[in-house]
């Protein structure tokens, strides 16, 4: 705006917050009596307050005054609103000038930018090819100051001294790495490698490989073992995934979780390279061996149970005589199995089982008492393996009174009652050969008698009563054996000085410890023995699954005649069958599977 000479107009131009706006305009007025002109328009874009880096809106203003009293007015006004104010020449010539050199100059800083955005995408792009290689050496770098953070420094300030656990047969690898390391420092000084004796308890290592890691990463979340106790996670390698067999067994579900863990054996290298993407793919990679077993040892077992997608193999030819089943049984038009009846059952199947129990209707009565004494048995071998491992513990720490006062009346308590069971069973199995559920149930009670004393049951063989009152009754003294005995020797040894203890002895405290240790164990007995049970639930289980999934799906597309047209349905069907299984059968069934034996391992 061009000012008129005569008038001597002044003006001030600046910027100030948009919500100070109203206020700002109202004192302004008011303090100047109406003697100044006020305009203002809102800035186009948000800016940013250079104190705060905050976005802000503002607005642009230019105040008219006459008079050097209404100028110096205004200014006090524009400092006290905290307004940005900008000098601006009172000619028309002046001020385009200097639009011209801002606009420039702006030119120029946004060219700027321009090339220095350029150039930072540039060397970013050259960093990103580098970056996997400056990551490892970063972590190098920490993993080696973490180290040395570790050390000491000696009385003369030149030397690191480091003390170190290292297993005995690694102790020539160490010699030849500091060797190496000296040789590529250029250092002068050779490192000293001194073998120290010390009282402290070393930590225990367990050496393992890529087949064994992932078992002893099984038995190293449930609790890390004392230095050189045996290693349990060598016989886990065998347990493990036979139990989980136990309840997954199928030969086509095992084919197809065996050949899943060899296609990640066979392609282990390349997705070692890929390991941390995802955390669940990871879990799966870490134990590919651990499926490989879990789904070998499953064909195993379902060539035992002669299950197959819920359907059996006729391999060696029943061994039943079909004829006199039809002449005995087929006036009743239901085909029932029972191997008393004589001139039907000709003796057992060569391998697993009968094929034809496909076809009875008393075929899940014959499977789950089956299934349920073989996980008694599997059970009861199982924990006597655990309890014989303490044994080799003992020897080997030469723990005379372990042995005698708590691994003897362990092996009593649990053989005088659970292992009677399992003979129990076997002598059931060889000398009644009826599979029916009375036979079952009548095992049942003579059990649950012999804990009371009750001889009025059924007798599977001559003096079972009193076989039975002398087994309940040295398995009871087998309690105070392994309640009291020990600590009231700790307590005598103790007082009477023949063992220096490095902890502080504490007659309670070994009582209490024995007490918790030894009703943990008689009570765990029980709870465990009916524990593995779940290996009969899930076996049983996991086959009603899949033969539902068979009669629901499968069987309905191959029987099926008139209902559908083409050989479209039939892929679609098999499809669904497929994912089912995949998802239900192996996916969750297997899951669970694997959890129920990690907990029976632990």
């Amino acid at each position: 705006v061009e000012m008129h000479t005569a008038l001597k107009l002044g003006f001030k131009a600046g910027v100030i917050n948009r919500e100070r706006l109203p206020a700002f305009e109202r004192t302004l007025w008011r303090a100047c009596r109406g003697f100044v002109l006020l305009r203002f328009t809102a800035a186009d874009d948000c800016l940013q307050d250079p104190v705060t880096g905050e976005k802000v809106s503002k607005d642009v203003f230019v105040i008219f005054f006459q008079g050097e009293k209404l100028k110096n007015l205004a200014n006090k006004i524009c400092e006290g609103f905290r307004a940005t104010m900008y000098p601006c020449p009172d000619s028309t010539a002046e001020r385009s000038k200097i639009l011209s050199n801002v606009t420039t100059r702006l030119e120029d800083l946004r060219s700027i930018l321009e090339e220095t955005q350029q150039h930072r995408m540039r060397v970013l792009t050259l960093a990103r090819e580098n970056l996997p290689t400056w990551i490892i050496r970063v972590h190098m770098m920490k993993a080696v100051y973490h180290v040395l953070n570790k050390c000491n420094v000696d009385v003369t300030q030149k030397c690191i001294i480091a003390e170190i656990w290292c297993p005995s047969a690694d102790l020539d690898v160490v010699r030849h790495s500091l060797h190496k390391s000296t040789e590529k420092a250029g250092s002068t000084v050779p490192s000293i490698l001194n073998c120290m004796s010390t009282t402290k308890e070393p930590p225990t290592f367990n050496r393992t490989n890529k087949f064994t890691k992932g078992f002893q990463v099984i038995v190293d979340a449930y609790g890390v073992g004392c230095y050189r106790e045996v290693n349990p996670a060598l016989y886990t390698i065998i347990t493990f995934p036979f139990l989980f067999a136990v309840m997954f067994g199928d030969i086509g579900h095992g084919i197809i979780m065996a050949l899943f863990a060899l296609t990640l054996v066979f392609n282990e290298k390349k997705l070692e390279a890929n390991k941390g993407a995802n955390e669940i793919f990871d879990t799966f990679i870490g134990g590919r061996y651990i499926i490989l077993l879990m789904g070998l040892f499953s064909i195993y077992t379902g060539l035992i149970y002669n299950d197959c997608f819920s359907k059996s193999f006729n391999i060696f030819g029943s061994t039943w005589n079909v004829n006199a089943i039809n002449k005995t049984f087929m006036e009743y038009n239901v085909l029932q199995l029972d191997p008393v009846v004589k001139d039907v059952f000709n003796g057992p199947y060569p391998f697993g089982i009968d094929p034809i129990w496909s076809l009875s209707p008393n075929k899940l009565t014959f499977l789950n008492s089956f299934k349920m004494k073989m996980s008694v048995i599997l059970g009861v071998i199982h924990m006597t393996i655990g309890i014989c491992l303490s044994l080799v513990n003992h020897i080997y720490f030469n723990n005379k009174m372990n042995i005698f006062l708590e691994f003897v009346p362990e092996m009593i308590f649990i053989l005088a009652l659970f292992g009677y069971l399992v003979a129990l069973i076997i002598f059931k199995w060889i000398v009644c050969k009826s599979a029916d559920s009375k036979n079952s149930q009548s095992l049942l009670i003579a059990f649950i008698n012999m804990f009371m004393f009750d001889n009025s049951s059924a007798k599977l063989y001559s003096g079972q009563g009193d076989v039975q009152y002398f087994l309940v009754v040295f398995a009871l003294i087998c309690v105070p054996w392994m309640l009291l005995v020990k600590p009231i020797i700790l307590c005598v040894k103790h007082n009477k000085k023949e063992v220096s203890f490095v902890y502080i002895f504490d007659a309670g405290d070994v009582f209490v410890h024995q007490a918790i240790h030894t009703i943990e164990y008689c009570l765990g007995c029980i709870s465990n023995t009916a524990s593995y049970l779940r290996l009969w639930a899930l076996s049983l289980a996991h086959a009603q699954l899949s033969e539902v999934l068979w009669n629901l799906l499968l069987n309905i597309a191959f029987t099926s005649t008139t209902s559908y047209a083409g050989i479209v349905p039939v892929v679609i069907i098999f499809f669904c069958f497929a994912v089912l299984t995949i998802a239900i059968l192996l996916v969750m069934e297997g899951l669970s599977a694997f959890l129920h034996a990690l907990r029976l391992h632990w």
